[in-house]
């Protein structure tokens, strides 16, 4: 109902009704008990999917996060008196179109409030995850969140700090997809979440930058730089997030040595403990660690490949939108045809067909086995590396035979 409010395509409908699970079951040919323990069956019909759960109330919570029993009602208020916020405690009955409101959330959808349903304190300290989900819900709606359940965060953080990485994974992802993650991360900062969740962040904050670059300190510099960032790639809004995030352990008067570098095995770290996927590590990790390449017409054709290598060509274009999104974050116009004319000299490689990696050589790790008599390891990779830097130099080596020779000469 929060969607349709805020004209905005719901991208999934949750169904609530007095049947029990059973019966809902027995009323749809294709149901799936996705969340059985809590009332909840997925009813597939017609190629879509909707979440059912029978109207309830939650006995204590013991390990702040779930009830430790669930009640079957048959009163909707009952149920919706359980929500977390006022926003989602909102029904519709289709048959007597009735709009179920019992908690104003249509008044903050109107005054763009976040507010608990009931008291925040014990809303939070039920379920830890509601604290972030607030902040969340400030960055995906823009709205702000309402004095009492703001204040109420700080005072339920060891709550919050039972909440599983995977849970908060989840709310991260979500908030670096809304419109401005900068409202949700500092709304974390504020309450005490971020130094909780990701205290690199936190650190950032306050760190002075050289003013004739940079308008923001090194935090507000990060968080314009997410905002700027696409909000369809979560890898390039983390690396936007995280790209400077090493620079307080490497600043030295105005200077930050080697923090690219630095951040990239930091972020690794960071996206490892909030259970980021090893592809995503890895994509991140190369971003920053390559985001302050400094690219002149005085490179040689071998120098651009030689990038093209280290980078790789699928992420060029996500290397270069960082880098448009750094230079937002400072406020600070990116000559486009700065970035124009490398993306030409890559285009017209690429078009030449030169070796860019291991795999377009004539040659493979058999050959170098056969020609040169020796056995499967370290060496054999060593020699095709070397091959493919002779390569990178002058594409003209790779031939078979010439590169047949080369080996030989090892």
């Amino acid at each position: 109902m929060r969607d349709l409010l805020l004209n905005r395509k719901p991208e999934e409908w949750d169904l609530t009704t007095d049947a029990t699970p059973e019966v809902v079951s027995r009323l749809f040919p294709k149901v799936v008990p996705t969340g059985i323990e809590f009332g909840t069956v997925t009813v597939l019909l017609n190629d879509q999917t909707f979440e059912v759960t029978t109207f309830r109330r939650d006995e204590r919570y013991t390990d702040g996060r779930h009830p430790s029993a669930v009640t079957y009602s048959k009163s909707l208020d009952e149920d919706l008196s359980r929500r977390d916020f006022t926003i989602n405690a909102l029904a519709y009955d289709p048959l007597s179109s009735e709009f179920v409101d019992k908690f104003a959330g249509q008044e903050d959808i109107i005054k763009k409030l976040i507010r608990t349903v009931g008291d925040p304190v014990q809303r939070f300290s039920e379920d830890g995850l509601r604290s972030l989900r607030a902040c969340r819900f400030a960055a995906q709606l823009e709205f702000e969140i309402e004095k009492r359940t703001f204040e109420a965060i700080p005072k339920t953080l060891e709550i919050t700090k039972k909440v599983a990485p995977e849970r908060v994974h989840d709310e991260i992802v979500k908030m670096l997809s809304s419109g401005k993650p900068s409202i949700g991360f500092e709304h974390m900062r504020r309450s005490g979440l971020l130094k909780l969740f990701l205290p690199e962040l936190q650190d950032t904050y306050g760190v002075e930058q050289p003013p004739q670059y940079h308008k923001y300190d090194v935090y507000w510099h990060s968080l314009y730089s997410c905002d700027a960032a696409p909000a369809d790639n979560v890898p390039l809004r983390l690396a936007a997030l995280l790209h400077d995030i090493a620079k307080p352990l490497c600043k030295v008067d105005y200077t930050f040595y080697n923090h690219d570098k630095v951040g990239a095995e930091l972020t690794g770290r960071i996206l490892k403990r909030l259970r980021f996927s090893n592809d995503d590590i890895k994509k991140v990790s190369l971003l920053i660690s390559s985001h302050m390449f400094e690219y002149t017409n005085e490179w040689s054709d071998a120098a651009v490949r030689r990038f093209m290598r280290r980078v790789g060509v699928l992420n060029l274009p996500d290397l270069f939108a960082l880098r448009r999104a750094d230079a937002k974050g400072m406020e600070r116009e990116i000559g486009e045809e700065y970035l124009k004319e490398l993306r030409d000299r890559i285009d017209r490689i690429i078009k030449e067909e030169h070796a860019l990696k291991i795999s377009d050589l004539k040659v493979d790790g058999q050959d170098v086995m056969r020609e040169l008599s020796i056995p499967p390891g370290p060496r054999v990779g060593k020699i095709l590396e070397g091959l493919l830097e002779r390569v990178l130099e002058d594409p003209a080596l790779n031939q078979r035979e010439k590169l047949l020779e080369m080996i030989r000469e090892f």
